[in-house]
């Protein structure tokens, strides 16, 4: 039965966290492709696909508010299963994914209606334009009807990860991903959909994820199963995921909202152009920085059943190693984007104006990328051990904190427009991911060196 129950106590550590890290990064990469190919397909359409895909990006904001509900009761849930396995409670560890599972239904219906009630002053208020708003309503519109399935598929696969199933967790987003490769040439172009058929092809992809999680955790092979008994939802527990979650939740919302001031001075300063750069900007990172939190990700379920199970000397092997690789991971690729941004735009978009607009953006948003890995790997820490006050405070201290202001002063204050609202970003990493790193190995280290493992 060991093998079944994916001891993380036991074996090399780091084996354990790329067993579950490996597949899980895979799945998260290929969970980009959910709204990348969307993107790159209507970034060639043969008209208006500029305006269009500046459309789909100014969706951006209400869809992380979408991944942050599935991140409060995803991500809030499953540490705490983790850990309840550790201790051998596997009874209490059902019911927690029993209530998360509830709770993400029940929000996802809430979502999706407050969502189609505010559309048009919420788009507008995103940084649309008169000739870009047709485009976003459009994609929205049907996005929003399967957010459901985005609620579930997102939130349930961390109950899939925390268990030890990475390669299960990695399936359940192939599925959907690769029904969104297919299904995306044929809405947008064969039928002749455009945007609209961008938005079906996600939904029913969605669909299908969230499909395959049920039938999993209803299923024989799964540890922990998802039972009647365990939906009923109890205060105590529901406070408790919620205060985990809120870490996960609170880096959505606030990058929602550093979305929304990005795509609103970016069109006070430069119009839907650079909108549409940071459209293009937005898609880069996505995909750039998925390995280091598919890492640091997979290293929560182990430092966390470690931690339940008081192997102390095996979470700080846990912290050294996923730190190192995100450092060296993330310093690589901002190399890669400084010396090729051209290459990466035209991923995205073909135009002219873009590309030579686009070209030094990216390099001022990029510079010194590296300082983000210290941000996920120090709140992957916190959020692992079960510290949300500490990860909630760093999510809501760079991003409202630093980003926000600087978006709005530094334009003014160095009297350079467009440059200034970019130049935001890599100012907060160094700020927000030092502190936060800093603050974790000065408050983590020593309590995990006073306890004996």
């Amino acid at each position: 039965m060991s093998d079944t129950k994916n001891d993380f106590s036991k074996g090399n550590i780091v084996g354990n966290i790329l067993k579950l890290a490996v597949p899980m990064t895979l799945a998260q990469l290929i969970n980009v492709l959910y709204n990348i190919i969307d993107r790159i397909y209507i970034g060639r359409i043969p008209e208006n696909s500029t305006l269009a895909l500046t459309g789909l990006g100014l969706c951006l904001p209400i869809i992380s508010i979408v991944i942050a509900f599935a991140n409060l009761f995803g991500m809030g849930g499953a540490p705490l299963c983790s850990i309840e396995r550790g201790r051998g409670n596997e009874e209490e560890a059902e019911k927690i994914m029993g209530n998360s599972f509830i709770l993400l239904i029940a929000f996802g219906i809430v979502l999706t209606a407050i969502g189609l009630l505010f559309k048009k002053p919420m788009l507008y208020l995103f940084g649309a334009s008169d000739q870009t708003y047709p485009f976003a309503s459009q994609y929205i519109s049907i996005y929003l009807l399967g957010s459901i399935f985005v609620m579930t598929g997102l939130g349930m696969n961390s109950f899939i990860n925390s268990q030890g199933f990475g390669t299960i967790g990695m399936t359940t987003v192939l599925v959907g991903a690769a029904a969104n490769i297919l299904l995306d040439p044929i809405f947008i172009f064969a039928l002749g959909m455009g945007v609209k058929g961008a938005a079906f092809a996600t939904i029913i992809s969605q669909f299908l994820s969230a499909l395959w999680i049920v039938l999993f955790l209803t299923g024989k092979k799964t540890i922990l199963r998802l039972k009647l008994s365990a939906f009923r939802l109890k205060k105590h527990r529901v406070k408790s995921i919620a205060a985990l979650g809120m870490s996960g939740f609170t880096m959505s919302i606030t990058n929602s909202l550093v979305q929304i001031m990005y795509n609103s001075s970016l069109q006070h300063y430069g119009g839907d152009l650079y909108v549409g750069i940071m459209t293009v900007i937005n898609s880069v990172r996505e995909v750039i920085s998925m390995p280091v939190s598919g890492l640091t990700n997979g290293s929560q379920p182990v430092m966390g059943f470690n931690y339940g199970a008081g192997e102390y000397k095996r979470v700080k092997q846990a912290i050294k190693f996923t730190s190192l690789v995100a450092i060296v991971y993330t310093t690589a690729m901002w190399v890669l984007v400084h010396s090729f941004p051209e290459f990466f735009i035209r991923i995205f978009n073909q135009d002219g104006q873009l590309l030579k607009a686009g070209i030094p953006s990216m390099r001022i948003y990029y510079f010194g990328f590296f300082l983000m890995s210290l941000q996920f790997a120090g709140q992957s820490v916190f959020v692992a051990l079960g510290k949300a006050k500490r990860a909630v405070f760093f999510s809501i201290f760079r991003k409202v904190v630093i980003v926000i202001p600087l978006i709005i002063l530094l334009p003014i204050v160095l009297g350079n427009g467009v440059y200034g609202v970019l130049m935001a970003e890599p100012v907060s990493n160094l700020i927000g991911g030092g502190a936060c790193f800093t603050t974790m190995l000065a408050t983590v280290w020593p309590e995990l060196n006073k306890k004996k493992s």
